[in-house]
């Protein structure tokens, strides 16, 4: 039992992290009577919008996250991004404050070296066969014994910032550049990745609450410079591939623990699954649940945390979600086409509210159902591109 948000009784979830993502999972708390508190890197961020109130630290300095941490006094923290100082959150949880799912899997999830090695090593888990560089010598050794093509990231990064694809030892340094550029947190290490021929690249919601273990319909998505641009659920796959990949997510999910929401992206190939990477909150592909089943992701990651049961996941029809992207940054901008966008059958339309633009930001998505995949892919499609970004002086 709790009481009403503002109150000495009220119950209080800090957010990490104030994007599209976690404006929803406030909207989605404040639902069930939850007193919230965003928090970001800038002001202005969605969530803030939407929260009771909100703070502008650098996450990144463990001094500025403990000292909101030790002000607010939250009953459960909520990691929304990968760039926090999770040193910082392993202490606190050992003095007594609850990190979701846990500060070991926010630390964990925090790099990919972390839950790589976690996976292929400690779990053994089928994976794309990768190596570790610190310097562009290294990366250059770590290429050739790969072989090309490959894939190059940051082992901190999000959305595809500083992801590529090396093709031949000329683009070796460019793609180090690159990487250098996109990571977080001043991380100079990449991890390279053998290029996998896949069929297909999904996501596998994955939910942890005192029910137990429940998966979501699978989530088929497409990538541009590791991005996504559009997703769909349910994705057709075969009821083997179907249970090996739920064996996968519940293996990762099960060594990192907490209650929760996690997102396995997995790689669906001739020779079976395999695994690729986990995030322990909503995901951005996971957007496309909001009109296709009977809880979204983020209504399930609420339900979770707050320790409420999750019995079951329901999908309630095909759909499909496409992203807008700003072409460049600007202050002064408006979104338009809406008219057009919303005219379209079982379509809707979500406006992040960022208060700028940046080349490649997703600054809206467009939501359809249908009933099959690929009409409802082409209505969001349609939707999305009926959108526009207007950039003032």
């Amino acid at each position: 039992m709790y009481g009403s948000p503002l109150s000495n009784a009220a119950r209080k979830i800090m957010l990490l992290g104030s994007g599209e993502l976690g404006k929803e999972v406030v909207i989605e708390a404040q639902r069930l009577g939850v007193e919230t508190i965003a928090v970001d890197r800038y002001a202005g961020a969605p969530a803030m919008q939407v929260a009771h109130r909100s703070h502008v630290i650098d996450m990144l300095d463990p001094d500025q996250l403990r000292r909101i941490i030790l002000e607010e006094k939250p009953d459960l923290i909520v990691p929304e991004i990968e760039a926090i100082a999770t040193v910082a959150l392993v202490e606190l949880e050992r003095e007594g404050f609850k990190v979701i799912p846990t500060a070991r899997a926010a630390r964990l999830t925090m790099d990919r070296e972390g839950i790589r090695r976690l996976a292929a090593e400690t779990l053994r888990l089928p994976t794309a066969p990768y190596r570790f560089a610190d310097t562009l010598e290294e990366l250059q050794s770590a290429v050739e014994e790969l072989g090309t093509p490959c894939v190059i990231k940051p082992i901190m990064s999000s959305s595809g910032k500083g992801q590529s694809v090396c093709h031949s030892q000329a683009e070796i340094a460019s793609c180090w550049n690159y990487a250098m550029e996109g990571g977080r947190a001043k991380k100079k290490r990449v991890i390279v990745e053998g290029f996998v021929n896949f069929r297909s690249e999904i996501t596998l919601l994955t939910v942890r609450s005192v029910s137990g273990t429940v998966f979501c319909e699978p989530i088929g998505h497409v990538q541009k410079d590791g991005d996504y641009i559009e997703s769909w659920q349910p994705h057709q796959m075969s009821q083997q591939d179907k249970e090996q990949a739920e064996a996968i997510a519940k293996s990762i999910t099960e060594a990192l623990g907490g209650y929760g929401i996690y997102g396995v992206e997995l790689f669906l190939t001739d020779d079976g699954v395999l695994f690729s990477e986990v995030s322990p909150r909503p995901h951005d592909t996971g957007m496309v649940t909001m009109v296709t089943q009977d809880l979204s992701e983020f209504a399930l990651h609420v339900r979770a945390i707050l320790g409420f049961p999750v019995p079951s996941v329901k999908l309630l029809t095909p759909g499909a979600s496409h992203t807008l992207k700003a072409a460049k940054e600007h202050r002064n901008f408006r979104i338009g086409g809406f008219e057009e966008a919303l005219s379209l059958p079982n379509t809707q339309v979500r406006v992040f509210g960022k208060p700028d633009t940046k080349k490649g930001r997703r600054m809206a998505v467009a939501l359809s159902h249908a009933d099959d995949t690929d009409s409802a892919r082409e209505l969001a499609r349609r939707a999305a591109e009926s959108l526009h970004i207007t950039y003032e002086n």
